[in-house]
């Protein structure tokens, strides 16, 4: 009997906060690879972020979860905020990789910057093994190096590198959060439910 393989996007990362950037990349990327759900990851305690401030994971995961609301193809985890210690991307994949085994090929989406980090990832080579990798491509990027990097990676560790392109959209985390510091407005910068949540938690204001 022919077991029909689903396609699984992956999208992690801290979320402080989700913003519009990281849903209108992921409909893109679900539409072009015609995955059958992206799952949405926020971070626990990201070790690449040791030196920073980050919101609580769990403001961090309500805001994913009102963000996503309304998207049957978007599906939120909390299998990282569950996590004690640091959280590294082989160890969610690992459990992925066991969930999903023979129902599901997984779909890693990064941003084209992104790609120039992987191999400063904890083992690295064992998460080539695991998931394939969609890298999006934003506008004024160097497609040149961008497509050389994905030929060295695959050449050299055998990874499997899926090009995607996607519009130019100038909203960051970083941004919505001085934003809010700042008194000014962030109104379809998130998406309204993550406006109200951000308003009524009081993120951000320090």
């Amino acid at each position: 009997m022919e077991v029909n393989v689903k396609r699984i996007g992956i999208l992690g990362g801290t979320f402080d906060p989700i913003h519009n950037g990281h849903l209108i990349m992921a409909e893109i990327i679900r539409g072009a690879f015609e995955l059958d759900k992206v799952l949405f990851i926020p971070s626990g305690n990201p070790p690449h972020k040791k030196n920073q401030t980050v919101t609580d994971a769990e403001h961090r995961y309500n805001m994913v979860c009102e963000a996503l609301k309304g998207n049957p193809y978007f599906e939120k985890s909390r299998i990282e905020v569950d996590r004690e210690g640091y959280t590294y991307t082989i160890d969610t994949l690992a459990i992925l990789n066991e969930q999903y085994k023979g129902i599901a090929d997984l779909y890693y989406i990064i941003g084209a910057d992104v790609l120039y980090d992987l191999l400063t990832w904890k083992d690295c080579e064992k998460v080539f093994g695991i998931c394939k990798f969609i890298a999006a491509l934003r506008p004024g990027t160097g497609k040149e190096g961008f497509r050389e990097r994905i030929k060295y990676l695959e050449d050299r560790f055998s990874a499997s590198i899926l090009e995607a392109e996607i519009p130019l959209i100038e909203i960051s985390s970083t941004m919505i959060r001085n934003r809010v510091k700042e008194g000014k407005s962030i109104k379809y910068l998130v998406p309204e439910t993550v406006e109200n949540y951000i308003k009524k938690e009081g993120l951000y204001l320090k």
